[in-house]
């Protein structure tokens, strides 16, 4: 009995362990990794996945900049809205190998269901930081909860800092001479050899675009950033492309630079492929004179966005020949990241009014087209009706896509008589990519009228109050009283008559006695 009682105990603990474990498995989110970044679903059944551009896996410098696009897909079935996709920066300092500029690098994510979103993040290596390559996780995460919504891990690679070696004296300072010592930084240099200075076992010649003979490192220089006027690069539009370079050598200056801009190729045919970024006037070279060692130096250049290029940001690779002190060519090359925003671009059909004139309490039908003639995707579009002779009225039209058409129905009600035709207003508001509200106007009219009574109703009313007000009792009496003056008037005229008779009858009775006597 004791060994039954033992068997079913464990078997109650087995089961409770079974049902705690089940559903942490079941709501991990985690995706696997592939080693060229490439996003396998493991076990999220969210929908939800996250994968580098392209694929690809970033490399980093030391004290560069560089930036690292990722796609966000949602294929949840739902709409992903007030949601954040952000990098962990790790508990310890040593995991994040970028310098970190900012508390949170979190960037917002609005995808309707089967869409994709592009998010981009500019990352700096730390200078401390070995070539090594990281695994460095993304986390999606979700209004209300702390918790991961998604998780994703991917590979990146690091670059250590080139260690730098004393530099050959300046072009005004003499070399120094063979086995002489350079006292102060513990750096000596002795006997000369035939293919140049030895120092610690490593030897350094001229030639190859590393240096001229004699030099002991390569001077760099890199781009610490770049702007944009305007800040907003429009499609279609021209903007000044202004990039800051600095040479990182500390005594040696670099001259006779050379720079070349080559942006991405676009465009849906063989006949529209053409280059993103162009320049407006001149050439994509651009030639500056030179740095001072340690110095810094800004290049500019005018440049034309394609007026078909999607909203995204674009990839331009900067190439660079320069020289330095020693006439030694060099070549760098380095890439900067310019977004590209698209307008919204519009219009209305004309409105259809039926009727255009209405009495208050009564509607009127209102209807007209949206044709989306943009390349872009409009957001919660929705068309709102205002006007003092008119209640408010509110139209939700959903998403428009690019060359698509919306129908604008709504039925107006009257509130407020006018003198004629009235203004109303129609705004269409509507949602960018990020989130951004932009509104546009369209005017049209309408007459509202006083409300008209009934005419059936009104007749009908009248003759009430005329039956309800009509005074009976005076008009009996005097009817009755008209009445008996008629009576009175004809039994006078009886009378009359009979008495004139009477008369006439007397007169001839005599007359005929008169007769008789003269007989």
């Amino acid at each position: 009995m004791r060994r039954l009682r033992r068997l079913l105990t464990g078997v109650c603990l087995a089961a409770l362990l079974a049902a705690a474990v089940m559903p942490a498995a079941a709501g991990a989110q985690d995706t696997e990794q592939t080693a060229d970044n490439t996003s396998v679903e493991a076990r999220s059944a969210n929908g939800v996945t996250i994968m580098s551009e392209g694929n690809r896996v970033p490399t980093f410098e030391a004290g560069r900049s560089t930036t690292w696009t990722l796609i966000v897909h949602n294929n949840s079935g739902v709409d992903l809205t007030n949601a954040v996709l952000s990098p962990s920066l790790g508990e310890k300092n040593e995991e994040w190998p970028f310098i970190t500029d900012y508390q949170s690098y979190a960037q917002e994510l609005n995808i309707k269901n089967g869409e994709s979103q592009a998010v981009s993040f500019e990352f700096t290596q730390r200078e401390d930081v070995a070539t090594s390559r990281h695994t460095l996780q993304f986390n999606v995460y979700v209004q209300g909860n702390q918790d991961a919504y998604v998780s994703q891990k991917f590979y990146a690679n690091t670059t250590a800092k080139p260690e730098e070696l004393p530099e050959p004296p300046a072009d005004n300072e003499p070399m120094p001479n063979p086995g002489d010592q350079i006292i102060g930084d513990g750096m000596e240099f002795p006997s000369a050899d035939a293919g140049g200075f030895s120092n610690g076992g490593a030897s350094f010649s001229g030639g190859g675009g590393s240096g001229s003979e004699g030099s002991t490192s390569v001077p760099r220089v890199i781009v610490t950033g770049f702007n944009t006027d305007p800040a907003e690069v429009r499609a279609g539009g021209n903007f000044t492309l202004t990039i800051h370079l600095k040479n990182t050598s500390k005594s040696t200056r670099v001259r006779n630079m050379l720079f070349d801009l080559s942006a991405p190729a676009e465009g849906s045919d063989a006949q529209t492929v053409a280059p993103a970024f162009l320049p407006s006037s001149g050439s994509s070279s651009i030639y500056l004179d030179g740095i001072k060692a340690n110095g810094t130096a800004d290049i500019s250049i005018q440049l034309n966005a394609k007026s078909d290029l999607l909203q995204k940001p674009y990839s331009v690779d900067l190439s660079m020949k320069y020289e330095d002190s020693d006439g030694a060519q060099i070549d760098a090359a380095s890439s900067i990241s310019i977004p590209v925003k698209q307008d919204a671009r519009f219009e209305f059909s004309e409105f259809e009014i039926s009727p255009e004139s209405i009495s208050i309490g009564d509607e009127a039908n209102v209807m007209c087209n949206l044709y989306n003639l943009g390349r872009i995707k409009l957001y919660n579009v929705r068309a709102i009706f205002e006007g003092a002779c008119i209640d408010k009225e509110e139209v939700f039209l959903g998403n428009v896509e690019s060359g698509a058409t919306a129908s604008i129905d709504a039925m107006l009600e009257g509130i407020q008589a006018t003198g004629g035709p009235a203004n109303v207003t129609m705004t269409l508001s509507y949602e960018d990519e990020s989130g951004k509200i932009s509104t546009a106007a369209k005017e049209l009219q309408i007459e509202v009228m006083e409300m008209m009574e009934d005419p059936s109703m009104m007749s009908g009313m009248e003759m009430a109050e005329e039956e309800k007000s009509f005074p009976v009792i005076p008009v009996a009496a005097s009817a009755g009283v008209v009445l008996v003056i008629i009576v009175i008037v004809v039994v006078r005229k009886k009378r009359k008559r009979r008495q004139r008779l009477n008369e006439e009858e007397e007169l001839l009775d005599e007359l005929d006695r008169s007769s008789e006597d003269e007989r």
